[in-house]
């Protein structure tokens, strides 16, 4: 195993080619960041919701879903980090939708992951 720097290493393999693989552990880190963010029940009713609703404000999510405002702002900030959904201002509410390029882009990583 050969390290080039400490972010990423090299790794043989034993494939037909034996090309090494380069493992890329800032952008492997990242990746888990979003899929925790999305492998999480809370979070998963609120992207649903959204998605239902097309775009809900902090308040509309947290009394559709009976929580805390604080505890709904930090499930959307998780989500928001990861690029779950994105927000937009309209004067002073900020509403939340759901990214679907984000989304689709995760679900075609998964998607290469599961099918083998």
């Amino acid at each position: 195993m050969n390290v080039s720097n400490n972010y990423s290493m090299i790794l043989q393999t034993e494939e037909e080619n034996g090309s090494p693989v380069k493992v890329d552990f800032v952008n492997l880190k990242k990746a888990a960041m979003i899929l925790r963010a999305l492998n999480h029940k809370l979070r998963q009713q609120i992207v649903k919701l959204i998605d239902e609703n097309k775009k809900l404000t902090v308040t509309e999510i947290y009394i559709k879903l009976r929580l805390e405002q604080s505890v709904a702002s930090q499930h959307l900030a998780i989500l928001r980090r990861a690029g779950v959904v994105k927000t937009t201002r309209d004067g002073k509410f900020i509403y939340y939708s759901v990214n679907a390029g984000r989304i689709e882009g995760i679900m075609s990583c998964v998607h290469s992951l599961t099918d083998q």
